[in-house]
């Protein structure tokens, strides 16, 4: 079967050969082809059927390149005005970013002098009690609180309550601020 078709393309391809041959025979003349240079009175000679496919061949195979560059140049056109926007994205994101570590440092700044200001107003109010209380409510906070409150307590206020707090929390606290000198 495969020989059979193949025979028949042959032939196919013949006849094609030798249509083609007869139809140039009968549109020309006997004299020889000649080029458009080259014609008789300077008429340039009709070009041939396959010299017309081929040019719209490549009058095709250009309209083809010209509608891909003319696409290619369109996406090329919408990249950068897609990298614009997300330059103009980013810029506002970094400035949103910057803005929101400002607002951050002025709140921690904030809570900071808040925190400050009732530490003084602690210290404050420990200057004034008498040193039985002072020690008394000292002994019933948490440890960390309490050395802040002695940090920040004059050398005066702490020789009063120190005879009246908790002993292994005022020992704590001396050898905390030794190392703390030691290491000045």
């Amino acid at each position: 079967m495969n020989k059979r078709w193949i025979s028949i393309i042959a032939m196919a391809c013949s006849l094609g050969t030798v249509a083609t041959v007869a139809l140039t025979a009968s549109q020309g003349t006997t004299e020889p082809i000649r080029t458009p240079q080259t014609g008789t009175q300077g008429d340039p000679v009709p070009p041939t059927r396959a010299a017309r496919e081929e040019r719209a061949i490549q009058e095709a195979r250009r309209q083809q390149l010209a509608e891909k560059e003319a696409a290619l140049a369109a996406k090329e056109e919408e990249l950068k005005k897609m990298g614009a926007r997300i330059d103009a994205q980013l810029k506002a994101m970094e400035e949103t970013k910057k803005s929101y570590e400002e607002m951050l440092k002025a709140e921690e700044e904030r809570r900071k002098q808040a925190q400050s200001e009732r530490v003084t107003k602690m210290v404050k109010l420990f200057k004034t009690m008498k040193a039985a209380q002072s020690a008394d409510l000292l002994d019933k906070m948490e440890e960390d609180e309490v050395k802040l409150l002695l940090d920040r307590l004059d050398t005066k206020t702490v020789a009063k309550l120190v005879p009246n707090l908790n002993q292994p929390r005022t020992i704590r606290w001396v050898n905390e601020n030794l190392r703390k000198r030691g290491e000045k």
